[in-house]
């Protein structure tokens, strides 16, 4: 590409920004403020360059709607037009509060009614 004039590598590097930005399924929130998570893998996530804080601390994961995660994180690279984030803990997110008893597995379902 360095055969290319620079106006038409800028262009061509900032329709390649946008597409990724567009694709991106998962977002990260922190508060009220969210972002799109460009990268996503086991220890951690990217956020495009321009646009991430210096994030650290508390942050949520989120599938369009759907929450996956709450996460502990930190900053911890930047990798060309990418900011790096790990992960300290990601507990992922469950729909019901956690239970404080054991379940047996062989417990009934539901009970019906004696007729």
């Amino acid at each position: 590409m360095d055969f290319l004039p620079k106006e038409v590598r800028e262009g061509l590097e900032l329709a390649r920004k946008r597409d990724r930005r567009k694709k991106a399924r998962l977002r990260v929130t922190v508060g009220d403020v969210s972002f799109p998570v460009l990268d996503y893998r086991e220890g951690g996530f990217s956020l495009d360059l321009e646009n991430a804080p210096r994030l650290r601390g508390l942050v949520d994961i989120f599938d369009g709607a759907r929450h996956l995660s709450q996460c502990l994180i930190v900053a911890s690279e930047e990798d060309g037009d990418l900011m790096r984030y790990e992960f300290k803990r990601a507990t992922a997110a469950t729909d019901r509060p956690p239970l404080d008893f054991a379940v047996d597995e062989r417990a009934p379902i539901a009970l019906l009614p004696r007729g």
